[in-house]
This record gives C-alpha cells, structure tokens and sequence, in this order.
C-alpha cells in the first residue's frame, strides 16, 4: 500500500478555479504519478461563483463528477443542459468526440466536485451521457458499474467506483484487481496508516482495505496492470 499525501498533489490556481490533482493533469507532471491501471485523473476541483470552464473537446474517456457542494451547470454537443446537484454523479463518455462545458451555477455560491478520467475499453464509442442522486447509506455503494446493474451508472470499462460512507471500510479486492482510496472527507485509520481528508492510497496485489474512522470516500476496483 502506497500513501498519496494530500499536500503532495498538484495544484492549479486560476482567479475563478481552485484545484488539486492526483495525478499529472495540465501544467501539473509528476512522472512518478501518471495515473493507476485505468484510472488516469483525480481533480479535487473548486470553483468560484460565476466561473466555469469553457466549451472544450475530449475523445476516449469516461468522464465523472461528483458534486461535493454545490450546484455545477453542464452543457454538451449532444444537447444535454443539466444541472448536478450536491450528492450527484454524473458520467459523460466522450467516445468518438464531444464538446462540453462546465460552470458553477450559482452567481453567490461557490461549488466544490470531484473531476475524474477513466480510460474505456474500447475507443470510438458513441458519445453519452448519465446522471443521478443516490440516496447516502453507510458503508460502500456501488455508484458505477461495468454493467450498470442496480440503478448504478454505467462505465465502459471493468471498473467499479464505491463512495464510502460511515464508520467502518472493509474491502478485500479479488485477485488480479488493484484499488484506489480516496479520501473526501474525515479520518480512516488502521495500525499501520492514518488517513486524512485529501489522501489517497494505492493498493495492489490484493491486499485487504480494513479502516475505521469517520467521513466520506471514494474506492475505484481495477484491474491490474
């Protein structure tokens, strides 16, 4: 298991945007974090009322947010126009191409989400889009889906992404899966490790993920490279 520390991310910082990166994302190379199996962006995103980002182009990528506070405005060439409340996930797939944009929604308030980029399967999809609430419940629920059973949004990638809530995270991944750890909000702890909000942790060949604490995060189930 690897800690990323909260304070070692990268950070871009715009008059309207504050953002933290996970991973190697614009101005920001690190080329010892590149990414983890498919997952390839992990943006901790605020930004400031009235400011957003500009229409803009992605091909081949599951795009997801997830608004933490908060309400984000998005726009698309498919002619999407919907607004992503506080506890809402929304799941863009670029595919073979879509333009795009997002803004904070509110001209007094500012919004907090969680920018992420998986890389699909299969390139050239056709471009898509899905959104949805999902009522809190503690533990780990399956929010994306490889086959979007349950109500889950689907990703056209053998991932599956949980948010975590409550008071106890238990996870074993099966063999030949790897797992990230976000944390969102709160404290995990285990004899070995303490985790705060912002921290990630990789987790590879395996390993079990047994934690208490409190607060809020984000576990992706991948497969090994």
């Amino acid at each position: 298991m690897i800690i990323r520390p909260s304070a070692e991310r990268g950070r871009a910082q715009l008059s309207w945007l504050n953002s933290q990166h996970s991973f190697s994302f614009g101005h920001y190379y690190d080329p010892r974090h590149q990414g983890f199996s498919h997952l390839r962006v992990i943006n901790d995103d605020r930004v400031a009322p009235g400011g957003g980002f500009a229409p803009h182009g992605h091909r081949d990528m599951e795009i997801i947010s997830y608004v933490r506070s908060g309400t984000l405005a998005h726009r698309d060439s498919l002619g999407t126009e919907e607004h992503i409340q506080a506890g809402e996930f929304q799941l863009m797939r670029a595919g073979s191409g879509i333009q795009h944009s997002e803004f904070n929604a509110s001209s007094s308030e500012p919004v907090h989400f969680m920018q992420i980029w998986i890389e699909p399967a299969q390139r050239g999809l056709p471009p898509s889009y899905q959104q949805r609430a999902f009522a809190a419940q503690d533990g780990l629920q399956a929010v994306i889906t490889p086959d979007g059973a349950n109500g889950t949004l689907q990703i056209a990638q053998d991932a599956t992404l949980y948010r975590w809530q409550g008071s106890r995270l238990d996870y074993q991944p099966a063999a030949g899966r790897w797992v990230y750890l976000q944390v969102l909000e709160g404290t995990l702890a285990n004899a070995e490790m303490t985790l705060q909000a912002g921290d990630g942790l990789l987790v590879r060949e395996g390993e079990a993920l047994r934690f208490d604490g409190h607060g809020e995060a984000l576990l992706f189930d991948l497969p090994a490279e």
